[in-house]
């Protein structure tokens, strides 16, 4: 059964924003639930959910059945999945249908839920590795039952399977500075003002700069120079203005804010324009809460491995579900060739993924 739909989902060419026959494939499979659509624009997103108890928690799966384009460089169609050995090689393998047929698959196979889990809930979208204007966000802005944990089945195992659950994600914050000059001859330099020259110091205070130490979860948030730009192209002009554009990957340590109060202090004196914008806001689950803890021992009575706890990489949806106060946290496949040529991903990681869920339904408690 799980091999079956895994190898469905695969064959279907959802390109995001396109959901291809992806969303009517999971509806079938779990005809017992309740549907309800949230469509907007180009985008699909599917809410399945049914009541499998009178009390307990409103449990929530979350993933994407979009996918990047597949670009050059396949051995094989990525579009029809293909078996080697124990390898199943199609676009989407590991990012991320492999953790969308996990979760559909324990949650159908499941006859004896926790008694602490009162609902189950599916979230589908076509708008993960797009704008994500539409997709998991523009979902929790209608629904009228709120979960209260959720799993996003994003690949987050890094050297072997479940070796990783992520319990948070660092925010993105780009900030984009003209240092204003005056244009003129670079042999009269006196004659010129050159933001250049003006912005050299500047430059040296932020770049690499941590706006905080960072803690157990957290690597230190610290700010990126991405890119600097001055000059026509001329030989013998100097510039008018000088642009730099830095990023900061940011923890719950440091907000847009304290980014914005640091960037201020070091351009007083400089005639400047400054942009900021947050792309996406940190969260963290404490370790503590009930999510977590069982599903630790779910990984470690299935893989039989003690999953690590962090929140490296970039944003996913689960960012979303945190904003509404949603304990959440991802666990999935091995994630080294999400987004690339002839990506794969080992059966029996989805096999041990879906094992890993169905355990979670069965055995929750709500401490």
């Amino acid at each position: 059964m799980l091999k079956d739909l895994f190898l469905r989902l695969l064959s279907e060419e959802s390109v995001t924003p396109n959901a291809a026959n992806c969303l009517k494939i999971a509806q079938e499979f779990l005809s017992d639930f309740n549907v309800q659509y949230f469509n907007k624009n180009d985008v699909s997103n599917l809410l399945l959910s049914k009541e499998v108890n009178s009390s307990g928690v409103h449990l929530a799966f979350c993933g994407h059945i979009d996918v990047v384009p597949a670009g050059n460089g396949w051995e094989y169609d990525a579009f029809k999945p293909t078996i080697k050995d124990d390898l199943i090689i199609a676009r989407g393998t590991q990012d991320m249908k492999s953790g969308v047929a996990a979760f559909l698959c324990a949650i159908k196979e499941c006859k004896d839920f926790s008694k602490d889990i009162r609902k189950i809930s599916v979230i589908l979208t076509s708008d993960e590795e797009g704008d994500a204007i539409y997709g998991t966000k523009y979902v929790l802005e209608n629904i009228k039952d709120m979960p209260d944990i959720a799993i996003v089945a994003e690949p987050t195992s890094e050297n072997v399977f479940a070796d990783t659950i992520k319990v948070g994600r660092r925010g993105s914050i780009h900030a984009y500075i003209k240092i204003k000059g005056t244009q003129g001859h670079a042999a009269y330099p006196s004659k010129c003002i050159n933001p250049v020259h003006l912005g050299a110091s500047f430059l040296e205070k932020i770049a690499a700069y941590d706006l905080d130490k960072g803690n157990e979860f957290f690597e230190p948030s610290k700010i990126v120079v991405l890119n600097l730009s001055a000059g026509i192209g001329a030989q013998n002009v100097t510039p008018s203005e000088f642009n730099i554009h830095c990023n900061v990957r940011n923890s719950t340590l440091s907000t847009k804010q304290d980014f914005e109060n640091y960037l201020l202090k070091h351009l007083k004196g400089l005639d400047y324009e400054l942009k900021i914008a947050q792309g996406s806001i940190p969260f963290f689950t404490d370790t503590n809460n009930s999510l977590i803890k069982n599903l630790v021992k779910s990984v470690e009575k299935v893989a039989n491995i003690k999953a690590a706890l962090n929140t490296k990489g970039g944003t996913s949806d689960a960012r979303f579900l945190a904003q509404y106060g949603v304990k959440v946290c991802e666990l999935g496949v091995i994630n080294n060739k999400i987004h690339a040529a002839n990506e794969s991903v080992n059966f029996k990681e989805v096999l041990e993924l879906k094992n890993i869920f169905l355990d979670f339904l069965r055995s929750y408690k709500n401490d």
